[in-house]
């Protein structure tokens, strides 16, 4: 058996989400239907793939912080030019490039509605 993972995210503002995930880390536009009735957008990076919806009702930020909420991994080819990138955008990276004991290095990071993202190298 093989397989793939696709997430998808429940936000308060679908254009914020894709100021974020497409100005601040690089992802691209592959489906863009927040004009239509049921509103939904889909992006790529490489193999990450993350669509979103709008939430039918708000949900507090706390709740997706950890040590409650997921964590979002990226990997990325060149860790240092993806946390140059942030920086570049003026959002601001919560826990900056540091090697972790597992032997990877990462930078940390919320999206617009909460999220935790973890930007590393790969395996």
């Amino acid at each position: 058996m093989s397989g793939g993972l696709r997430i998808e995210l429940f936000v308060a503002d679908l254009d914020a989400f894709v100021r974020f995930y497409t100005g601040v880390l690089g992802f691209d536009v592959v489906t863009d239907q927040r004009v239509e009735q049921q509103p939904y957008v889909f992006l790529r990076l490489g193999e990450a793939r993350i669509g979103a919806v709008p939430s039918w009702e708000e949900v507090s930020p706390d709740v997706r912080h950890t040590p409650r909420g997921p964590e979002i991994v990226l990997e990325v080819d060149d860790l240092a030019a993806a946390r140059d990138r942030v920086r570049e955008s003026g959002w601001p990276v919560a826990e900056d490039l540091r090697e972790r004991p597992w032997g990877l290095a990462d930078f940390r990071l919320h999206d617009p509605d909460g999220h935790y993202l973890r930007v590393t190298t790969r395996r």
